[in-house]
């Protein structure tokens, strides 16, 4: 199960008391104050880390504490420092507040870190107290306790390129095509349960990062299907490739596919109407595909650019969709 939405508990470590404790070596009759302060309790620190796929260690668990401050001892020795429990998340987490909703942070780059709550501070032991005038307090502080908070984690994936398109598109096939990952491509609809994340390799080094969700059907923000569900790991990308099946096997026509998938991601979320997108026609290979390129064609006349003919199984105008993204990246 691929999980991108938890809610979780966390309280920071309390801190150790402070203890009132007396020398007692033989040749000091009037020994004096020797009670150590309390360690500090250990703090919740939320890191982004980009080798955590999704938020599944956190599928089970619920509430989530760090370690508590160790109190002091005699001979002014202090309490040891409770351990920090550092929660990875990968990027593209936002943390909210789970009453209010607020954003506390977004992670959105390796290895940034949130102190969320912090460990309670410990408390004073009696040789704290000692003054002048004050040559043998006989009293101590309790550590204090350690913030704690009710918390959203929400994966929203990071990619430049969201793949869309109806079940048995060939979103799958392409993205196994285009960034060389191995997914799972069968030849009935939702084959493709969670979203996938790849990356195209250029020369130079530089990466094209890929996220294909699963199907969209009609009455998708009516959570028909799959839902809106996944809906959420393409509002983060910068260009959208709709893909469809031009050879029309499934007894549909691709250019109503278009105005659907259009469609309910306007009624998801209206900005993502106004993303560059290109239209990526599959199963090109076919006989079937003839007759529906040409309706393309005509309604795409004079925007003939945004339009790619491809068979992604057979890796033919792959590398021309390839150069496409890059050209829209770059602008």
């Amino acid at each position: 199960m691929f999980t991108d939405c938890v809610k979780i508990k966390v309280s920071a470590g309390k801190g150790g008391n402070g203890v009132i404790a007396w020398r007692r070596e033989k040749y000091i009759p009037k020994g004096g104050p020797c009670g150590g302060n309390g360690g500090k309790g250990g703090s919740i620190i939320i890191e982004a880390d980009v080798q955590v796929p999704s938020l599944d260690w956190y599928r089970n668990r619920r509430i989530l504490s760090a370690d508590n401050g160790a109190s002091g001892s005699s001979n002014h020795r202090q309490g040891k420092t409770g351990q920090d429990l550092i929660l990875k998340v990968p990027c593209g987490t936002l943390v909210k507040d789970s009453n209010t909703k607020e954003i506390l942070f977004d992670f959105t780059e390796d290895k940034q870190s949130l102190v969320l709550c912090r460990g309670g501070k410990g408390g004073l032991g009696n040789d704290f107290f000692k003054t002048a005038t004050n040559r043998a307090p006989n009293y101590c502080t309790p550590g204090k306790p350690g913030e704690a908070a009710e918390i959203e984690l929400e994966l929203k994936l990071i990619a430049d390129v969201g793949l869309v398109g109806y079940p048995n598109a060939g979103k799958s096939t392409l993205i196994s095509t285009l960034a060389d990952i191995r997914v799972k491509t069968a030849a009935y609809p939702f084959t493709t349960l969670k979203p996938n994340l790849g990356f195209i390799e250029l020369e130079g080094g530089s990466r094209i990062f890929i996220a294909d969700i699963p199907g969209i059907i009609e009455g998708a923000h009516r959570n028909k299907g799959l839902g809106f569900e996944f809906l959420k790991h393409i509002e983060r990308t910068k260009l959208l490739l709709f893909v469809l099946d031009a050879s029309g096997i499934d007894g549909r026509d691709p250019l109503s596919d278009l105005h659907v998938l259009r469609d309910e991601l306007t009624k998801y979320n209206p900005e993502l109407a106004n993303r560059p997108y290109l239209i990526v026609l599959n199963k090109c290979d076919t006989d079937e595909s003839k007759e529906h390129l040409s309706h393309f064609y005509e309604k795409y006349e004079s925007n003939r650019e945004i339009l790619h003919e491809i068979s992604a199984i057979a890796y033919t105008g792959t590398e021309e969709l390839v150069r496409q993204i890059r050209s829209l990246l770059n602008r």
